[in-house]
Order: C-alpha cells, then structure tokens, then sequence
C-alpha cells in the first residue's frame, strides 16, 4: 500500500532526503499511528540511499540489543558478513561509523533508530554515546540522514527535543505524527477497497479515531455495526484487548496513567488541572501529576484547553482519544459478562439507544475539535479566529453551554451548536427558544460587545424550518468535515 495522507511530513522527508548537510530527524506519536511505516515506505528500497535500521525491544538486555544493532550494520554494509558484536554502545557505533566511512560516498545515509527508548535501556549510555558520536562524526558527514523514533513520546519531548546537555538543538527535523483525518480514513479505506458512506465512516472513526492499524482491521463486505462487533466484542477482537497493552507499551508507572484517564473521561467539557491534582494528589505537590498529564498530551490522549472568558482561571484537559472513550464506555463496562460470540450482534442492538446517542453526541465533537480547520473554511471564516468552548452553571440561574466558539479577529464571535443525528436536525419552535436563550446569557455572562453570530455543525445539515433563516448564519454538515 501507498503511504496514505502525510502530505506535509512527505513534503519534510523529501527535503531531509535531497539535503546536501547531515540532518537530524525526531518524529514521534502514539503507538499503532504509522511512524515506522512512513519512514521504511519512504526511505527503504531507494537507490540512492542506503536504509539502516533498528528497531529497540522492550525489557531486553543490552547485550542483545548490540548484538542486533551490530548484525544489522553487517546486512546492510557488508553482504550479510557476520561482525563481532562489542560490549558496549562505544564499539557498536564505531562499526556503524566505519561502515558508514567505506560506503559510496554519492549514497545518502539513513540512520533509522526506531523505538529509541527502548534502546536505551538502564544504564547503557547510549544516549551519552550518540550524543558524541553526532556531534564529533555524524554531523560531518552531509550523507548522514539520523532519524529517532519513538512511541514513548514523553521520553523522546524530555530527552531528546528537550535535551540539555550535548544534543540540545541539535535537531534539524521534527515531525508529531497525528492520527488520519477523516478525508484521510477514507482515504485509507478506499486504498484497501472498503467502500463506505461518510455517515458509516463518522461512526467508524466514532470508535477507533484515525488509526491505521485499527482501520487495517476493517474488514470489507461487514458493515459498521458488524465490525465493531467484530473488532470490539468478540473474544480476541483488538480493541477489546488493547486498552492495558497501548499504555503499558508508552508509561512505565501505566497503571496511574490509566487511573488518570478514567478521572479525565468523567467530566465530558473538562476538568481543570487544580482540581486533578487535589483529588489525586492529595498529600503532594503533585509534580507526578503534572508530569503524567504532559505524558498523556505527547501521546495524544488529552488535550489542554482553557474555556472561553472562564471566571477560573486555569488550565483545563480532556480526552480526545476516540478508543480510550469508547473502551471505557463500552468494552470495559461488559467485560465480565459473556459477549464471545459474532452472532450476538451486541453493538448492532445498542445502536439509537439513549446511551447511544448521548455517547455519540460526545465522540462526534471530539471529532469536531479535531477538524476546526475545515469547519473554519465550511463557516466561510476568512479571518484569524480562535477556537474555544464556554460553559456557565450556576446556582438558581440557567446555565448555557457552547460546544465550539470562534473568537473572531473581525469583532464578531460565531457560536456553534454540533449535532450528530440519523436525518436532518430540525429546529423547532422549542429549541429555537433555546438557542436564543442561550446567547443572551453568553452576552450576559460573558459581557461581550462583539457581534454574535449562530451557526450548526450537523451531520445531516438542517431540515427546513421557519426559524432556520433567523437564527443560523452557517451551517457545516459531514461533507466539509472531509
């Protein structure tokens, strides 16, 4: 298969590779999102490169970890030749360094180190070793392309982006691998001959986001329900035993990532960092609070907000990984019940329940917030804007919640109701009230001179309705979203 999407990173990867200086690449992002993939599609097979790559083993010792890396510079430099393996980070990279010495000198050098943290291991000073064989070596060599990779993205953003002894700013090149966008999954879909609706792919996207080894999974000819069923609800399907290995392959201490989670997925509009930290952390400062929370935003579970004119001032998060909220609202609340079977249809026959379409409201404005951009160019917003959420509640007064605002540059703010439904919303008499409700207490609250504007974000557009032209400025169904 092609390498789907990834426009601008195959953009970068071109200029890394036509380079005529050394280049140091760090590209990171959550497990399961396609980096190694990217970088041996690119790179492997070229003729005017040669790929060197090795990729680290969790809980594996040092010893084996040289013994592969030195295999490895055999295969790729000398024919298979087999080379004695050293004890130590030092010799491996003094052979790689030779090697790279006796090479045709119009072949560019990839140096791919994929799964870095788990190379280094306790005590192997393998950061301390490349740290001077770059800066003495390698950052002479304009053939040299070194490219470190990593699921553990707290680990690479701490010791490598962040470094501050020898590799500090030595990075030429970064790239945050981001799950696929919508057009990307369908994309993705299509390359594999799966051919759905873009109803049908929202719902899809609903329960694993934009992951490509999730998507993968996807088998053609079922429809939605029934691969969801699949994937989800059968005995070994991936998703229903995913959960505890995704976070113990990127957190050493998992188990507290996971109770952090579950805090976060409680409060649907956020939770602010104060108050995660009291109700952990009750006894400490909560460094180890702070430091988990950065974890989980590198690796792209939460996501940091503050609300709109918010009287609290603060920092506030919440989840915006679709797996982790449909694992903890669907697979894990049954886990114990007896659900081994294909034929049971289980989420077939949750589908426009209650529960379902308040979970669905919920995953599809997570989905929103992750394509602000196209909802921008939907609302026809030409302007510099930024996007946010409001929500007041208060004692013996009507409260208001605004699912996405955008803070116009033009003194004008566009308020934004998402909806997720089967068939075109309708704005009845009942909810038109609402919405005018709604924006008088934002006026109120907020106390905003800006023009205010009101527009839909939903799924199927609007069904016609007498109050649609007084209210509604804008209106963003799925087809912009693609």
């Amino acid at each position: 298969m092609k390498i789907i999407g990834r426009q601008w990173e195959k953009s970068l990867l071109t200029d890394i590779l036509e380079s005529n200086k050394p280049e140091f690449l760090v590209i990171h992002g959550r497990r399961r999102i396609g980096k190694t993939y990217l970088i041996r599609e690119f790179f492997e097979g070229r003729e005017n490169a040669i790929f060197f790559n090795i990729t680290g083993s969790k809980n594996t010792s040092l010893t084996s970890q040289i013994g592969r890396f030195t295999e490895q510079i055999g295969l790729v430099f000398y024919n298979l030749t087999d080379l004695q393996s050293g004890k130590n980070w030092e010799a491996a990279f003094k052979k790689l360094t030779e090697a790279i010495g006796n090479a045709p000198m119009h072949k560019k050098i990839i140096l791919f180190l994929d799964e870095f943290p788990w190379l280094a291991t306790k005590n192997s000073r393998l950061l301390g070793t490349l740290d001077y064989y770059w800066n003495h070596h390698w950052s002479r060599d304009p053939r040299i392309k070194l490219i470190l990779c990593g699921s553990s993205a707290s680990w690479i953003v701490k010791k490598i982006i962040n470094n501050r002894g020898g590799l500090h700013n030595r990075i030429t090149q970064k790239i945050c691998l981001l799950p696929f966008t919508l057009a990307e999954t369908k994309e993705f879909l299509e390359a594999n001959m799966i051919y759905l609706d873009l109803p049908q792919i929202v719902q899809l996207y609903m329960v694993m986001g934009g992951i490509p080894y999730y998507l993968n999974h996807v088998k053609k000819g079922l429809s939605v329900a029934d691969n969801v069923d699949y994937l989800a609800f059968q005995k070994d399907g991936i998703l229903r035993t995913e959960f505890d290995n995704l976070f113990a392959s990127l957190f050493d201490n998992y188990e507290d990532h996971i109770r952090l989670i579950r805090l976060i997925a409680l409060h649907r509009y956020g939770i602010g960092q104060e108050e995660i930290l009291k109700s952990l952390w009750k006894n400490s400062k909560g460094s180890t609070g702070l430091e988990m929370l950065k974890n989980l935003e590198h690796a792209g579970f939460i996501q940091r907000f503050k609300p709109y004119a918010a009287k609290r001032k603060g920092i506030y998060y919440k989840i915006i990984d679709e797996y982790t909220l449909f694992y903890l609202d669907w697979i894990e609340p049954i886990l114990g019940a007896t659900i081994n079977s294909f034929e049971e249809h289980y989420w077939y026959s949750q589908i426009n329940t209650p529960k379902w379409h308040a979970w669905a409201g919920y995953a599809f404005e997570s989905i929103c917030y992750k394509h602000v951009q196209k909802i921008k160019e939907g609302l026809k917003i030409k302007v510099p804007a930024l996007a946010s959420t409001w929500r007041f509640a208060a004692k013996n007064t009507q409260g208001a919640q605004v699912d996405l605002l955008f803070d116009r540059m033009d003194d004008t703010i566009t308020l934004c109701e998402i909806k997720f439904t089967n068939t075109p919303f309708l704005i009845d008499k009942t909810y038109a009230i609402n919405l005018e409700d709604k924006i008088n207490i934002f006026k109120k609250v907020t106390q905003t001179q800006k023009q205010i504007f009101l527009s839909m974000i939903s799924a199927q557009g609007l069904a016609s309705s007498k109050y649609n032209e007084k209210l509604i400025s804008g209106v963003v169904s799925l087809s912009e979203l693609f």
